[in-house]
């Protein structure tokens, strides 16, 4: 089975760029349609009783006209109209972090919102089907769609997803003397925080995803600190790197934060180049940890 059918595929913008989105889920979903079904009722309700006031005098013919538009707007005009002018997003969609996009990954217009919503009246709302004509394709389709999204060339993603504050990456113990000796001077906060983020979330990653930031990552670490030891795996490199600078900070700093690095100062004209420091000695080649089962780049679990 390839990465594509595990993880839906990335999603391929007009520009050719490949974007890894978090897609939502069935359950995320479901609360956000539990809300909007909810303001929708209650717009319904609140619109009936205002026509009963107003209109009270029409014939019964003439009311249940009135009802049914009533009817159509609501439950098709609420979700088209806030989806086209909020960017895909409805008020339960905001409160569960959702997000509806193309299939290329650009914004929806109306007519995408309108053939998404005619089909959830159609189809997806319970009815007959008791929502499994929605639930069911959410499920089995790789990218969680439902008809209306097929339809539509539409899909829903998790935009706002929680955070976790990540634990100091530990020290591998056959890499703790070479990275003893480094010059981290050039690690800047930047390199350093990608780095920190690329651990934590390194299993959220899909394989290509992984790969590619992580080959990113450690090829700028290298060109500034030099090649590992034979045989270290790029994450025992990574890691290795954080915990000596996390460990050089709080033996300069103790608990308090450590400043921001500066940039490599200029040479003012006219003065001497600063002697470069004597390279240190290259340590023996140490033995590889074991590699991830989800590549170079990723830790064991």
């Amino acid at each position: 089975m390839t990465d594509s059918a595990v993880y839906g595929g990335p999603i391929v913008t007009g520009e050719a760029v490949a974007v890894d989105l978090r897609l939502a889920g069935a359950g995320s979903r479901g609360v956000a349609f539990i809300i909007d079904i909810g303001l929708q009722y209650l717009l319904l309700i609140l619109l009936i009783l205002v026509a009963d006031n107003v209109l009270g005098s029409l014939d019964s013919s003439a009311a249940q006209a009135v009802y049914v538009t009533a009817n159509v707007l609501i439950i098709l005009g609420y979700p088209v109209l806030l989806e086209s002018l909020w960017r895909g997003r409805t008020i339960g969609k905001l409160a569960m972090g959702l997000r509806v996009l193309r299939d290329d990954g650009g914004p929806i217009r109306f007519r995408h919102a309108f053939v998404r919503g005619l089909v959830g009246v159609v189809l997806d709302r319970p009815g007959l089907s008791l929502g499994l004509l929605a639930l069911i394709p959410m499920l089995v389709s790789t990218r969680s769609k439902r008809l209306g999204d097929f339809a539509a060339g539409t899909v829903v993603i998790q935009e706002r997803v929680p955070s976790r504050v990540a634990a100091p990456a530990p020290m591998p113990p056959e890499l703790a003397a070479w990275a003893a000796t480094l010059d981290l001077t050039q690690v800047g906060d930047n390199l350093a925080m990608e780095i920190r983020q690329f651990l934590a979330r390194n299993h959220q990653l899909a394989p290509w995803a992984r790969q590619e930031l992580g080959g990113r990552l450690y090829a700028a670490l290298t060109q500034r600190i030099g090649p590992p030891p034979a045989g270290a795996p790029p994450w025992a490199v990574f890691s290795a790197v954080l915990a000596e600078r996390r460990r050089r900070d709080i033996d300069r700093y103790g608990d308090r934060p450590a400043p921001a690095r500066p940039a490599t100062a200029a040479v003012p004209a006219g003065a001497a180049a600063p002697a470069a420091a004597a390279a240190p000695p290259a340590p023996p080649a140490t033995p590889a940890p074991p590699a991830g089962g989800d590549g170079p780049f990723a830790p064991p679990s």
